[in-house]
């Protein structure tokens, strides 16, 4: 409805829209229309605006109101049959039944006040009596007849198109009705018993669609809302149909009712239903990308250029269709930037012509404008919110909702003020708690919970958060490099002076060049509506570009870059500046620095407040603090294909205009200027691959100048300052830094949206868990630090994983073109020079890769820091930082420390030398009693090893972490050697691994008891090792077949061991299949020096059955589960859906595996085929889909096994962090995070997991049904239904039993 719309009727009281605002439409053929209505005043605005829409043509200017709204009521009438015959809701074998809105609420009246459409069906036909469906009857016909009577009246007076399209719409809803009902009456005989309890049947008779009930009234399925009474066409009613229309109803009930059955009737979503959002607005490609440049010239201020890139989609109906709410929304707010509010409801005209429906945006934005209008009239504020409310919404709804800017919270408020002095914000109603048993008792606090606190002050973590604003403000941080200590030659310094006095040349050529570009795509002020590059280069100071270009040279290995990858990286880094910026803009920063001072009384140690969870917290505050700009920030992140578009014309100036001069030792010779960065081809795959690559110079120059600095963007370093909590899927970790909560491939946006449609107390479970992750303060092991550093500037050393640097990269091999060489010697030679070269571009990578993590935690030495968290789709948690976190290699979780230590008490000195033995590896099959006794006898080597490290025995070098277990040494020695080991504080890390920790979920899933057994849920006196059970299991297969006379099981005699089998083992959880685990059995019998290599393939093809026996056996609930799991994702991803589940925790879950769709970029440089996967337009891909549901469902449920202790743990005062299945606490708290573990594990699989799974896939894809005759679609569809709705059976372990297992985590 328009913004300003007027009532049918001049007697209805609101003033019409021309005493009110003149609203012209944009669009060309309506201003047409607009100026011929100005000769006609006394008409209304509204019904003309109906009279010429772009859905029903232009007709005579004789027309009546009262024929416009019969016509219409039969178009709408037409649409509401269209819907039912596109959808069988509910697996029903029949034609389903409407009843009318407002005689509904008639029953309603007849019955108690009963909402008769949310009733079973035997209860509703109790509820009518046969005097009322008598008189409901008649009067339906009566009434029908009069209309049809009415419309063949004024009929004669048209001949036009609606009437055709009208019976165009009504063939085509007969023969899809009677198509439909002959598939489902099929599919009613087919289905089993079983299949057809939810089913409720109804009779279809008579020919061209027409239908009656069995009963005396219409039969609705209890899950669907109520609507008009079916009608075999628009013009008759069959005189069997039981109709109950006793009322008259109005315009506004029917286009509601429109609109109800597309929600309520379309319950199965296609893939791109993934791509909405909860107004409805599409986020395709080319809404995302308008979207995207609208929101860019809005930054920008380019009121002219958005305006005109709306106008030129919205002219053209196809164009049109491209267009979603929130783009007519960011316009408007412009507009009211500006004060015109004749332009807002032109565009509220424009939504309307668009068949959309104006959000609450679109209101926030008109009443904004009004507030900023010195004297806009208090009529037209009121007939804003009285249509406000008209279209469902409500005042309040505005500023719970709505996202503000700068004093837009104001300016509304001032406008709804003007008319009603009186109004105030009701308070928030209280949080609604996750209603999942697992976590009830977490959020009851039944019993006083003081959560802990970190061991800062109040001011001190003031200053922290002040130093963690001003780096992100600044975007980039620039620090020095571990390799700063070697001694500086004059070479160094040289070279160093050349590389400075290059950049400012290469600043000056690229800024020129820059500047030049821009304005070119500047073009022509007349054609400002094509979409270009223009906004996204003015979004920033043209320096800061070049400054990005210029610090990206430095970052492009020697051998090359794919364009690809670099183009991404200048896209993102363009973006994340851009982000920051408008929160700069929006007046953000004063708010959340409000904000977090106020929170900091909740962590800070001399504070008393600690009743409240973070998230709590911050939301309470952000509910009292109800003024300025909302923390939220409507961040509408760019394609996939805009941001590698930017970067290619970044790495095209690059490459042009970035020179170097050649012949500089020689003065009488002329300069001669090359390129720096080539563009050439290589080949990855037998793919094609565009590559940059760094001019042989330029390497040598950088190599020399061996640089101390390293520039890094602010959100790749840890924070100096408690993370911000998250307190939704849009606001959260950094202060200004943009972050997802769900991390996923690059492009995708169905998992965001999938948040946001979420009840939000659903997620709190969630949020809380990477709030206590987040929240945990650490530091750097500096004596480890300064060991490693040596290390690294002395070659490194592969045996200790510290990479050497290139200078020990194998010598190139020489090729003499000249030189007579044979063709065989030729191809050795070829293959030598590409291994060294393989070699050398492998040791760059991980060379830089140390570099950055050490010069990281170097810098972070004397510093407390922090690793905001964020999730996989999958629920698994990660930490922000790439570089340096807790989930990196040996060497990085050797240098990290916990910020906060506690005393090791009675047993910690224990759990100390327990995980050092776990780390060594030595002793994996022996109890802990055992371990510990094991590192008494070694004491020696333990002290020894954390004297001497590199002087001495050396015992800790051989270990399997080396790095950790001589950190380990180095605290037992601090510990052991100190006056009273219990009172010894430690800051280390104890970690507790689970054991196979997938073979676990699954053995719980079925209760397994051997497979219980194998993987440590049953409690035993010592660690069971799934692979060895299992190598073993093998081997008893290989005697029965050798006795047999096979040969290749007399061949494997003696060859087969834990080793040969592990990695199969640990991977079959994750759904290899049988020829990935050939693969990885193959590669462990080549590493085998003994066994004979002619018979490799034989004997991997021949141990992986037996391997896959052996689990089956072993795990007779695994396999049957896994398999219902994995052909359950194939029949549903064949019917054209994406794989969704939910977990026990409540988070909701979509796998983005879809078919490739390939886009096509072009540049200057090249033409670059992008691969999208992840478009959920595309249809699902079946195989991907299927392959990764086990292993996916599998993450999820260990996923909420850690959520659920970092909870527990929060609350009982225990630090804990993860590293997915590795939990990590003080060696003074193991105990009580193993107890917490055990419970909540034992919580978590006494929940019917299975069952709930089948059930929501049963609900979610029931609505699959295929509309067309194909047999073996209907098959497919019977039996998708019948495997989701198949209860799988389970065994007999109990699970109890875990709680007192030793070695479950150990």
């Amino acid at each position: 409805m328009s913004l300003l719309r007027l009532c049918s009727s001049r007697s209805s009281g609101p003033a019409t829209l021309r005493e009110l605002l003149l609203l012209p439409s944009g669009c060309h053929r309506c201003l047409q229309l607009r100026t011929h209505l100005a000769g006609s005043p006394e008409q209304s605005w509204g019904s003309f605006r109906r009279n010429y829409s772009s859905i029903i043509p232009k007709k005579d200017d004789g027309k009546n109101q009262t024929w416009e709204r019969a016509r219409l009521l039969q178009v709408l009438k037409a649409r509401m049959q269209q819907l039912q015959a596109d959808n069988v809701t509910e697996m029903k074998c029949t034609e389903v039944q409407f009843v009318n809105r407002i005689n509904v609420t008639h029953l309603e009246s007849l019955s108690g006040r009963k909402n008769l459409t949310f009733l079973p069906d035997s209860e509703l036909e109790k509820s009518f009596n046969l005097n009322t469906v008598a008189a409901v009857k008649e009067k339906a016909a009566k009434e029908q007849m009069d209309k049809k009577c009415h419309i063949e009246t004024i009929g004669p007076k048209t001949t036009s198109a609606p009437s055709k399209w009208i019976e165009k719409l009504d063939k085509e809803k007969h023969n899809k009705t009677k198509r439909q009902l002959n598939i489902v009456k099929k599919m009613k005989e087919s289905l089993p018993l079983s299949s057809m309890k939810n089913v409720t049947g109804t009779k279809s008779t008579g020919t061209g669609g027409k239908s009656t009930s069995k009963g005396s009234a219409a039969k609705t399925p209890v899950t669907h809302t109520a609507s008009s009474s079916v009608m075999s066409s628009p013009h008759a009613v069959h005189p069997d149909t039981k109709s109950n229309a006793v009322h008259d109803f109005s315009l506004e009930d029917v286009l509601a009712e429109v609109e109800n059955l597309d929600q309520q009737l379309n319950k199965w979503e296609p893939s791109a239903k993934l791509l909405e959002d909860e107004d409805g607005n599409k986020y395709g490609d080319t809404q995302r990308n308008i979207l995207s440049y609208v929101d860019t010239c809005a930054f920008i201020n380019d009121l002219d250029r958005a305006h005109q890139c709306v106008m030129f989609h919205h002219r053209i109906l196809t164009r049109r269709k491209q267009l979603n709410v929130k783009i007519y929304s960011v316009l408007m707010h412009l507009w009211a930037k500006k004060g015109s509010l004749n332009q807002i409801g032109k565009l509220f005209t424009l939504v309307e012509e668009a068949g959309l429906k104006p959000n609450l945006d679109c209101y926030m934005a008109a009443l904004e404008c009004m507030g900023r209008m010195e004297n806009c009239s208090s009529r037209v504020i009121e007939r804003c919110l009285q249509q406000l409310k008209e279209d469902g919404f409500t005042t309040q709804d505005l500023f719970k909702t709505c996202v503000f800017r700068k004093d837009e919270r104001e300016m509304v408020m001032k406008a709804i003020c003007a008319v009603s002095p009186d109004f105030q914000l009701q308070p928030e109603p209280e949080v609604e708690f996750c209603q999942s048993p697992l976590v009830n008792h977490f959020y009851s606090k039944v019993e006083t919970v003081k959560y802990p606190k970190l061991h800062l002050c109040v001011q001190e973590m003031k200053e922290r958060f002040d130093r963690q604003l001003s780096k992100e403000q600044a975007d980039t941080i620039t620090i020095d490099s571990v390799e700063v200590t070697k001694p500086i030659t004059e070479k160094m310094k040289r070279m160093r002076n050349r590389l400075t006095d290059l950049r400012a040349k290469w600043q000056k050529s690229l800024l020129q060049a820059f500047r030049e570009f821009k304005l070119h795509l500047a073009g022509d002020k007349s054609c400002s509506w094509r979409m270009n590059l223009y906004p996204y280069l003015c979004l920033l100071d043209d320096k800061e570009y070049v400054d990005i270009m210029i610090q990206n040279i430095a970052n492009i290995p020697p051998n090359g870059e794919a364009l690809l990858t670099i183009a991404k990286e200048l896209g993102n880094r363009i973006y994340n500046k851009y982000a920051i910026r408008k929160k700069i803009k929006n007046e953000m920063v004063d708010k959340i620095k409000e904000i977090y001072y106020a929170y900091i009384e909740l962590l800070a140690k001399d504070s008393e407040l600690n009743n409240f969870l973070p998230r709590e917290y911050l939301m309470k505050l952000e509910r009292e603090m109800n003024l300025g700009p909302s923390l939220l920030s409507e961040d509408s992140p760019w394609p996939h294909f805009l941001i590698v578009h930017l970067g290619t014309h970044l790495v095209d100036l690059m490459v042009r205009e970035i020179k170097i001069p050649i012949n500089t030792q020689n003065p009488r010779h002329e300069k001669k200027f090359i390129p720096v960065l080539y563009h050439m081809y290589s080949f990855r795959s037998n793919k094609q691959i565009g590559f940059i690559k760094p001019h042989p110079i330029l390497t040598q120059i950088l190599s020399e100048a061996a640089e101390t600095t390293l520039i890094f963007d602010s959100c790749v370093m840890p924070m100096v300052c408690a993370p911000i909590p998250w307190t939704s899927p849009r606001f959260g970790a950094y202060v200004l830094t943009p972050t997802k909560l769900m991390r996923c491939v690059e492009g995708a946006l169905q998992h965001q949206l999938l948040l946001q449609k979420c009840k939000s107390s659903d997620l709190h479970p969630v949020l809380d868990s990477l709030n206590q992750l987040g929240n945990c303060a650490w530091k750097v092991n500096k004596p480890m630090l300064d060991l490693i550093i040596s290390i690294f500037n002395d070659k490194g050393s592969e045996k200790l994983e510290i990479p050497p640097p290139l200078s020990e990269a194998p010598d190139m091999p020489k090729f003499d073109p000249k030189s007579e060489i044979s063709p065989a010697a030729k191809s050795v030679l070829k293959k030598k020079i590409a291994w060294a070269r393989k070699r050398a571009a492998e040791m760059h990578s991980l060379r830089m890769d140390a570099l950055y993590k050490l010069s990281i935690a170097n810098h972070m030495r004397d510093d407390t820091f922090w690793f905001p968290h964020n999730m996989d789709f999958r629920g698994r948690t990660y930490p922000c930082p790439p570089y340096f976190n807790h989930l990196g290699s040996d060497v990085t979780r050797a240098v990290l420390l916990f910020a906060e230590g506690k005393p090791l008490g009675e047993h910690g000195l224990n759990w100390l030398k327990i995980h050092l033995v776990n780390l060594t590896g030595f002793k994996k099959k022996c109890s802990l009693k055992e371990r510990l006794d094991y590192a008494d006898g070694v004491m020696d080597n333990i002290l020894d090893s954390a004297d001497n490290p590199l002087t001495g025995r050396k015992w800790w070098m051989n270990a399997d972490e080396p790095w950790q277990t001589l950190a380990c040494c180095t605290e037992i020695a601090h510990a052991v050697r100190s006056p009273d080991p219990t009172k010894y504080i430690s800051y280390f890390p104890v970690h507790q691994d689970g054991s196979c920790n997938g073979l676990q979920h699954y053995a719980a899933l079925g209760r397994d008891v051997i497979g219980a057994t194998s993987v440590n849920l049953k409690p035993c006196e010592v660690p069971q090792d799934v692979y060895s059970g299992v190598a073993l299991q093998v081997e008893e297969f290989r005697k029965q077949d050798a006795e047999k006379g096979i040969k290749i099981a007399q061949i494997l005699e003696g060859f087969i061991n834990r080793k040969v089998v592990k990695q199969t083992v640990m991977t079959v959880v994750y759904g290899v299949t049988r020829f990935g685990g050939r693969l990885q059995i193959e590669k462990r019998l080549k590493e085998v020096e003994d066994f004979p290599k002619d018979h490799v393939w034989d004997a991997s093809h021949y141990l992986v059955r037996q391997v896959f026996s052996s689990l089956k056996e072993m795990f007779t609930g695994t396999r049957e589960i896994q398999d219902w799991l994995t052909e359950s994702a194939r029949l549903i991803s064949k019917s054209g859906s994406s794989v969704q589940w939910v977990t026990p925790l409540g988070l909701p879950i979509v796998q983005p595996y879809h078919r490739t769709r390939t886009t096509l970029l072009r540049s200057n440089l090249q033409n670059l085929k992008l691969q999208i996967s992840h478009d959920a337009t595309q249809r699902p891909d079946t195989v991907k889909q299927k392959n990764a549901f086990a292993p996916n469902f599998i993450h999820s449920l260990d996923s909420t096994h850690m959520m659920l202790t970092a909870l527990y743990c929060y609350s009982a005062g225990v630090t804990f962090v993860s590293v997915h299945d590795c939990f990590w606490t003080h060696a003074f708290t193991v105990d009580v995070m193993n107890k917490v573990c055990r419970e909540q594990f034992v919580a978590l699989h006494s929940q019917p997991i299975l069952r709930d799974l089948s059930k929501f896939l049963v609900n979610k894809y029931r609505y699959n049904i295929p509309a067309d005759r194909k047999s073996k679609k209907l098959q497919d569809y019977q039996r998708m239904m019948e495997l989701l709705s198949k209860v799988l059976k389970t065994g007999e372990f109990d699970l109890e039993k875990v709680k007192e297992s030793t070695y479950f985590f150990s």
